[in-house]
């Protein structure tokens, strides 16, 4: 059904793009004849949309930031806009793909589930994700906030334009946020007919379509629906079922009702879904990095003992060969209503939400063709609800906001986690029970190792819920003292609840329960090893008071200076994936919960424009401490594959950011955004350690651990104060420049255009615990894009993205077992392909 969908929306949308293809040259002459010189300047100027360096025509870029239209140059925040033609003609149609535009973002993903969308190194913790903690960067789409990451890694549809704001923003928030937000604006119904439509084909089969009509059903009532659907082949090739996988397969679909009974009262009705059903999501083998284990218990001892030899010892080949059938099976969608009511000089707005996600996965998460885990597959179902009201005032003197927020969200998963027949051999030493030379590869007919049906279907079925409440009030103000100074104090009042319950029930291949008690034997003891069932039913609650003040003067008309201080805090939260086990294979209950994390932000930047307003320079420059910080960690335990979380004591993020751009003309525009983010742990000294200090026997009092590397005694933990946070590169740049000039092509006036959009950013880790085997590179991309286009919105261009064939990694794995396994997902290789697209 969805292949149908899809195939029909590009067969539509490229007659559509076509026709009015056609037609715009008449629509264009029409318009230059009936609508006079400054009301087509005036419109032209309702088009500017991008602060990073697209086609913006007018002086100022309009955001909502703070839940009010206003210049983004007169706003006393770090903030970056995106808006939607710069989002189309740069091919960033998600969060993933906008962060090559805004350096400050980060976004990793290993599947739609475990994403992080970060800000300034700060949000949720890197690694597999957890339900049990609220992240720290909000996504709100036309106000509705969503609480789910993998929102991110679905397609923009019909998107206006992205507001990336940095730094805490719970006093206008619904929900708290202490690292940033990420606010989606979509292009809302209107009165006036309009459509669009856009084909894009590429190599790797890439195809992608979109399409959107708006206008009035009456005098009162107006409809817009839009639609998107995406697909590419893989990128990498698994040899083992003959596919390639990380292929893309997204559809969406978004509608809305606009009600306006009155000139005071908007009511919008808005539904969206969208589904995504790629081969997803896999690795390719990296290198072998060595561990304190064994020496006969390394990846290289180990698959030479099961003649095993990776698809291939190069990344770059885009080999694989996982035999674990891949699955990333994702649906999103919800229905809101927003209510908007002019009340003399403020506005009330009331927005209602529901939103629902669904995700069924299977994974392979051994990294190899061996079947070790031979399954592993944890289907979610979410359902959340949301209530905001806020009330709006603007005046000469003074604006503010207040409001209040309610959210529920209930979380149920089914995790299946299941050994094959490779994983005896694996992971039971095989001197158990056994006389082995020391260093063999192999080992003796009598040990356990040898013995395939010890682990061989092993299975632990996972039963998880969540249930999280968060209720708010918050409120800011801004005190204009002069006209060029505002006072701008804010506060927040907040609570949270999470109720969770956790369940592993353990099963032998031949089905019989596994548990703690009972008799002990070795079998027993090896299979308990891998999967200790347990179940805890963690609570937590907590009330919290934030508050945040800045202080903006306006030294010059088109220079602004500001400075900003704000205590927040994140909500603790509960390990939902399991909990490490004791000696005795008791679940560890210290660790089901973890603190809230305690916030100081400092922050301080200059806003101004020069040369008549055709050039930007913006700079801020902060400093984040944050107390009990929430990191994600895994201790080698199959149990606790998914990771768990544990407070570090101390985290600082501080840096320097800039953003430049300039347009002398109607020909030529260029921008320049760079960061410096020193983001680190100051105080975590009970850290997991790396893999080249993991995997040996744990020391006691009194012994040495052996040096990294080398086979011996494990220290317990490691003290990582001082070391990088994950996926945080000190420096990062993105740049670009478009020029255009007038032509005539096929009778039609417009202009010939090319354009440039580049990013550099210096290396990062990509392990929670620094590790020498999981840095990745520092890289630079670079796209291009070629057309023409008209006034009347019909645009045809060629494009290319990774346009020197860059080979980098966006993430590098530690595979389970401590065996020094690395493994990685490559970025997509050098893609090509063309676009056409017309509005009417």
């Amino acid at each position: 059904m969805q292949s149908f969908v899809r195939s029909t929306l590009l067969a539509t949308t490229v007659l559509a793009s076509a026709a009015m293809g056609l037609t715009s040259a008449h629509a264009e002459d029409a318009a230059a004849r009936d609508v006079p010189a400054v009301a087509a300047e005036e419109e032209d100027q309702g088009k500017t949309s991008v602060g990073t360096g697209a086609r913006d025509r007018g002086d100022d870029i309009l955001v909502t930031a703070r839940r009010r239209n206003e210049s983004s140059q007169e706003v006393p925040l770090a903030i970056s806009v995106v808006g939607g033609d710069h989002i189309d003609s740069t091919g960033s149609f998600n969060v993933g793909r906008l962060q090559q535009l805004t350096p400050t973002l980060q976004y990793y993903s290993s599947n739609p589930r475990n994403t992080a969308v970060n800000i300034r190194g700060l949000g949720v913790p890197f690694g597999l994700t957890n339900d049990g903690i609220e992240q720290g960067v909000g996504i709100y789409v036309d106000d509705v906030y969503n609480s789910r990451v993998a929102s991110a890694t679905f397609d923009f549809l019909d998107v206006a334009q992205v507001e990336v704001l940095r730094g805490p923003q719970g006093t206008l928030y619904g929900k708290n946020t202490t690292a940033g937000a990420i606010n989606i604006t979509t292009n809302q119904p209107t009165f006036d007919f309009e459509g669009k439509a856009e084909v894009s084909i590429g190599n790797y089969n890439f195809k992608q379509a979109k399409a959107a009509i708006s206008g009035p059903l009456s005098e009162t009532l107006a409809a817009r629906i839009a639609v998107s659907s995406t697909s590419r082949r893989g990128t990498i090739y698994n040899v083992v079922t003959q596919q390639h996988i990380q292929s893309q397969d997204n559809l969406g679909i978004r509608g809305q009702l606009l009600w306006k009974p009155t000139d005071t009262i908007d009511v919008t009705l808005a539904g969206d879904f969208s589904a995504q059903d790629a081969n997803c999501c896999g690795s390719v083998y990296v290198r072998t990095g060595a561990t304190q284990r064994a020496l006969n218990r390394q990846f290289e001892a180990l698959a030479a003992a099961q003649g095993y030899e990776p698809a291939s010892r190069n990344p770059f080949d885009r080999l694989t060969d996982l035999d674990t059938p891949l699955k990333a099976k994702n649906k999103i969608g919800g229905a809101s209503v927003r209510v908007k009511w002019e009340l003399g000089e403020g506005t009330l707005t009331s927005i209602t939400a529901w939103r629902f996600w669904d995700w069924d996965p299977s994974n392979d998460r051994d990294f190899t063709g061996l079947p070790i885990v031979s399954k592993s597959q944890n289907p979610s179902q979410q359902d959340q609800y949301t209530q905001e009201l806020r009330y709006n005032y603007s005046s000469d003197k003074i604006d503010f906001v207040v409001g209040a927020f309610g959210f529920y969200q209930r979380i149920d998963t089914q995790g299946t986690e299941q050994h094959g027949s490779a994983s005896s051999r694996w992971n039971i030493n095989p001197g158990t029970n056994a006389q082995v030379p020391p260093g063999s590869s192999g080992c003796a007919s009598t040990s356990l190792a040898c013995t395939p049906s010890v682990l061989d279907g092993l299975v632990a079925y996972n039963t998880q819920y969540l249930k999280n409440t968060s209720a708010a009030l918050f409120g800011q103000l801004s005190w204009h003292v002069t006209p060029e100074l505002t006072l701008q104090p804010g506060v927040r009042v907040n609570y949270d609840k999470k109720d969770g319950f956790y369940q592993r029930r353990v099963f032998d291949g031949a089905g019989n329960e596994i548990l703690v008690t009972g008799p002990s034997s070795p079998i027993k003891t090896a299979q308990l090893a891998i999967f200790t069932p347990q179940e805890i039913s963690p609570r937590f609650s907590d009330w919290n008071f934030s508050y945040d003040f800045t202080a903006s003067y306006k030294v010059a008309t088109d220079v602004l200076v500001y400075a900003t201080y704000a205590k927040s805090f994140k909500s603790g939260g509960i390990n939902q994936n399991g909990v490490p086990v004791d000696a005795s294979n008791n679940p560890i209950l210290a660790s089901a919960t973890v603190k809230p994390e305690g916030v100081n932000h400092y922050e301080a930047g200059i806003k101004t424009q020069f040369w008549d307003r055709r050039a930007t320079f913006n700079l801020s420059i902060f400093r984040t401490d944050i107390k009990n910080y929430q990191a994600n960690v895994n201790n080698g335990q199959f149990g606790v594959l998914r990771g768990y979380l544990a407070n570090a004591g101390a985290v600082r993020s501080q840096g320097v950011e800039a953003d430049f751009s300039v347009r002398p003309s109607e020909r030529f525009n260029a921008y320049v955004n760079g960061a410096y983010t020193d983001a680190t742990y100051r105080k975590f000294v009970d850290a997991p350690c790396p893999p080249e200090l993991s995997g040996g026997t744990t020391v006691t009092a009194g012994q040495t651990p052996a040096a990294a590397g080398t086979p011996g005694l494990s220290p317990a933990n490691c003290d990582i104060s001082g070391q990088r946070l994950p996926g945080v590169s000190k420096f990062s740049f993105s740049f670009g420049a478009e020029a255009n000039a007038p032509v005539t092509l096929l009778g039609k006036e417009g202009e010939a255009y090319i354009g440039y959009d580049g990013s550099v950013r210096s290396n990062f880790s990509s392990n929670p615990s620094p590790s020498a085997y999981t840095w990745v590179k520092g890289y630079d991309l670079h796209n291009f894009r070629a057309g023409f286009r008209t006034e009347a919105g019909f645009d045809v261009y060629g494009w290319v993205r990774n346009a020197f064939n860059q080979n980098y990694f966006e993430q590098l794995f530690v595979g389970p077992g401590n065996t020094g396994l690395i493994a990685g997902l490559p970025g997509d290789p050098r893609t090509w392909g063309f676009t056409i697209k017309s509005n009417f």
